[in-house]
């Protein structure tokens, strides 16, 4: 049966027990504050096992794009090593609202494998929670009495908390497991070890193939556990691990999932899989990654220096690395695999083969950008062990070096290790742990944050939102809670009614005020966590459950307005200048700037700027009325030309904004002007590239475009009084320039000639010590650059030169250092090293290659000091 096979009939499989079937929710998670990535097929879920939303279906079924390389669930570093962890894969995965529970959720997947799959049952074991005395929770005896009705008792085993007993967190819902484990080995293998004794113990051939979750339990702050008044089930079936026992391989990664991907990497690099451990675990790791680098671009989230874009950066440079090294990949080769996973996901994710050609883009200029990186590297350590070598110390690179490579260059540290061993040194691992733990330690202490349980006001019945029609309304509070960061408390309300919008979309969160009689409470800003919206506040009001007056700071929201809809605007424009390529990768609006992320692969020219500006512009005077239609079915929508964004979840049904059917219609839940004339004028500021295939479009409108378009003809009024308010004040300042231009050359003449005469008078001087050509000297110069020419000058005349010119510059002493190569190597020598202890002598500091060095400082009496300390170092090293 192949991959594809087997992931159509557990759709149908619960499709036909009355599941409905959702797609996959993107793999980058954007409202979930506690989450970068989609982890678990439950994520989409979590507010209907919060309670912040009823569920639509008591029964739902799919298969879900997740990732697992930070925090908790962290496999990085063993994909490729071992054969059955992965970055990016696929959980299948069944669910009960409230609905059934145990008994129907082992029977069902008790049948699934073993009759539809035909995998054998004699090979089938099964864990149960053991419980935890520390917790006061019972075994999950109910579990394993279900599973005697379809496996002997032997085969049935008591796991751990850790092991059995599944939470969302440090608070929330959770609940016992139990995992079905499937034992691959041969019968040989299987007669020396039973089994039972394999199971939990990390064998690559008995391993986990799918987990349901009892979910009963809420747990509290003060990690006391309530029952739930509705029990749920969640399972996850790891879809490359159960591909691998039905057809029987010995490895996730020889199975028809990631063979064809294997296939196309050894054709490239001329070596075969299964020959050599090193290049098998290359081909691995590249086949595996590549997946989750490509839908990760693919769902919205670039490669970048910080967080999630941090994650699949290091993602991609840990496969770059290992086709460098042992497969041979000198030149860019992710980027071409990128074709062959989306022809092969088109049916089940067809996401990625919509944008993959900008996928593809993003991942070559990535990889030529650390290919670039790997090189300067490269250098560098070459330099550090020519210095381990000159200085004939301990052959080891120290921690501090090694975690510098790692985090300002992006070279991992295994790379490290494996060049010094070539260059025949070691690394301080000891340190390098340190510097990382340091760096961590500082991280967490950034990102400690405590917050308590909810405290129940009333009964939630559903949080309304008015904010569309509203922007006062009348509002009680239906829960609260602390929480504390920084040493900061502020508290997060949920109301029964609001009129606040949360922050999503890229559109910034409401602010206001919450008023009962007197008393004022503002609100600091408004979040999504999940589909809840929480306002936060400063302080609790003295009667929580009093009626409020909720009020949106109405002239926030309405420059908001103007920046979201004139977003709009600005992408229908971009299309039509640049092409229907275009489409959203980002974007801010909030009441001061908008700014817009889009996919194009070249910098905008100032006429498709203006081109851009002025079709906004020219919309915006149509004053065209907005169409809004609420809760359109998402087939509808899609008929009606709605742009859609990748990397959004969208839900059955979908609100539809349009500014003209033939202009712009998408699909929105954000705010937006009633007309397009109230945003006024729209005026763009910056044009700019954020990463490979992106660029940023930073707009204002409104009062912000008035300010601006009076502040620039101020400058300009200004700028004309300055020169006298000439006729023409363009060609003022261009002969201006031309003038500044001729006058930089006559300094630069006079610098030259004047480092000519300092260079005759310096030859003169040439001594000569046990066949060292020394110039020790005091000149007077005007600029640095001149004491630097002087330096390659007198270099350039003289051989086996040892050279030192201290100088007063600008009122400041100035110091240069200049040593032939044939001196460096023989007599070890370093201007590097040499010019930082002369400039002590000056209460300064400096530095550079073992050949030129310059330093500079503040005590101008020195300069006769460095030049006596530089006679001594000379009299020492010959």
């Amino acid at each position: 049966m192949d991959s594809k096979s087997i992931r159509q009939k557990f759709l149908d499989f619960f499709k036909e027990r009355g599941h409905h079937i959702v797609p996959s929710a993107p793999i980058v998670n954007k409202n979930d504050p506690t989450l970068m990535f989609t982890n678990a097929g439950m994520n989409q879920f979590k507010d209907i096992f919060l309670g912040n939303q009823p569920a639509k279906y008591k029964r739902i079924a799919d298969t879900q794009k997740c990732l697992r390389v930070s925090g908790k669930h962290n496999d990085l570093e063993e994909v490729g090593i071992d054969t059955y962890h992965h970055t990016m894969f696929e959980m299948l995965g069944n669910w009960s609202f409230g609905d059934y529970f145990k008994e129907e959720a082992i029977k069902w997947s008790w049948e699934l494998l073993t009759v539809e799959y035909k995998l054998p049952k004699e090979r089938i074991y099964a864990t149960v929670f053991g419980g935890d005395k520390g917790e006061n929770l019972e075994p999950d005896n109910e579990s394993l009495e279900l599973w005697l009705k379809y496996l002997p008792k032997e085969r049935i085993l008591y796991g751990s908390k850790k092991d059995n007993f599944w939470e969302m967190g440090d608070q929330g819902p959770c609940g016992p497991c139990t995992e079905i484990h499937i034992d691959l080995r041969t019968e040989e293998e299987i007669k020396k070890v039973p089994g039972r004794d394999r199971v939990n113990n990390d064998d690559p051939r008995v391993v986990e193939i799918w987990n349901n979750v009892f979910i009963q339990y809420n747990r509290k702050a003060d990690k006391s556990l309530e029952p739930l008044p509705e029990k749920h089930v969640d399972t996850g079936m790891g879809f490359e691990r159960l591909v691998m026992a039905i057809q029987a391989k010995t490895s996730n990664y020889d199975t028809d999932v990631f063979q064809p991907m294997i296939k196309f990497i050894g054709d490239a690099c001329g070596k075969t899989y299964g020959k050599d451990l090193k290049t098998d675990i290359a081909m691995r790791v590249l086949s595996d990654h590549i997946r989750a680098i490509s839908f990760t671009i693919a769902d919205g989230q670039l490669p970048g220096n910080a967080k999630a874009g941090y994650v699949i950066r290091r993602i991609l440079r840990r496969a770059v690395r290992y086709g460098y090294t042992f497969l041979g990949f000198k030149e860019p080769f992710l980027n071409k695999m990128v074709p062959v996973l989306a022809n092969q996901f088109a049916e089940v994710f067809p996401e990625l083969k919509a944008q993959q050609d900008f996928v593809q883009k993003v991942v070559l200029e990535e990889e030529i950008s650390f290919l670039r990186t790997l090189e300067i590297g490269l250098k560098k350590l070459e330099q550090i062990r020519t210095n381990i070598e000159q200085s004939k110390g301990e052959k080891v690179i120290d921690g501090k070096t090694v975690f510098e490579l790692y985090d300002t260059f992006g070279f991992p540290v295994d790379l490290t290790a494996l060049i010094a061993r070539e260059y025949g040194l070691e690394i301080d691992e000891t340190g390098f742990e340190k510097e990382m733990a340091v760096q961590k330690e500082r991280s967490k202490k950034d990102a400690v944050k405590e917050t308590t349980d909810w405290v129940l006001v009333r009964d939630e019945e559903g949080v309304e939102f008015v904010g569309y029609d509203h922007l006062h309304a009348k509002s009680k509070i239906v829960k609260y809670r602390k929480v504390t960061a920084k040493g900061k408390d502020q508290y997060q309300v949920v109301l029964d009614t609001t009129p606040f919008y949360a922050e999503s979309g890229g559109q910034a969160g409401d602010t206001g005020v919450l008023q009962s009689g007197k008393e004022k409470i503002q609100v600091l800003d408004t979040k999504k966590e999940n589909d809840l919206i929480i306002h936060i506040i400063d302080k609790l009001p003295l009667d929580v459950k009093a009626d409020f007056e909720a009020n949106v700071d109405e002239k926030k929201r309405l420059l908001t307005e103007n920046n979201h809809s004139a977003t709009h605007l600005l992408h229908a424009a971009l299309r039509d200048v640049l092409g229907t390529h275009v489409a959203q990768k980002g974007s801010l609006v909030n009441e001061k700037v908008l700014r817009f992320d889009f996919s194009h692969f070249s910098k905008m020219t100032p006429e498709e700027i203006e081109k851009v500006e002025k079709i906004v512009n020219a919309k915006i005077r149509e004053n065209i009325q907005l169409n809004e239609r609420r809760n359109v079915p998402i087939n509808e929508a899609k008929s009606l030309g709605a742009m859609a964004l990748f990397g959004e979840k969208y839900g059955e049904f979908v609100r539809v904004i349009t500014f003209d059917p033939s202009y712009s219609v998408e699909l929105c839940g954000g705010t937006h002007v009633s007309a397009t004339g109230k945003i006024g004028l729209f005026k763009i500021v910056s044009e700019s590239s954020v990463a490979a295939g992106v660029r940023r479009i930073e707009a204002i409108t409104a009062d912000e475009a008035e300010n601006f378009v009076d502040s620039q003809l101020s400058i300009i009024e200004k700028l004309k009084e300055v020169l006298k308010n000439p006729k023409d004040i363009l060609k003022a300042v261009e002969e201006l320039s031309a003038e500044k231009t001729k006058l930089q050359k006559q300094i630069e003449e006079y610098v030259s000639k004047e480092g000519q005469g300092i260079k005759e008078e310096l030859l003169k001087k040439v001594e000569t010590v046990d066949g060292i050509n020394v110039v020790i000297s005091r000149v007077d110069l005007s600029s640095a650059d001149a004491l630097k020419q002087l330096a390659y000058d007198v270099k350039a005349k003289v051989d086996n030169l040892f050279l030192v010119l201290a100088a007063k510059i600008e009122d400041k002493p100035q110091i240069a250092v200049m040593i032939s190569e044939n001196l460096v190597a023989d007599k070890k020598l370093h201007a590097g090293n040499l010019v930082k202890e002369l400039a002590k002598e000056i209460q300064g500091g400096g530095g550079g290659q073992p050949f030129f060095a310059t330093a500079g400082g503040k005590d101008l009496a020195g300069l006769d000091k460095v030049l006596v300390k530089a006679k001594g170092v000379l009299k020492e090293k010959v």
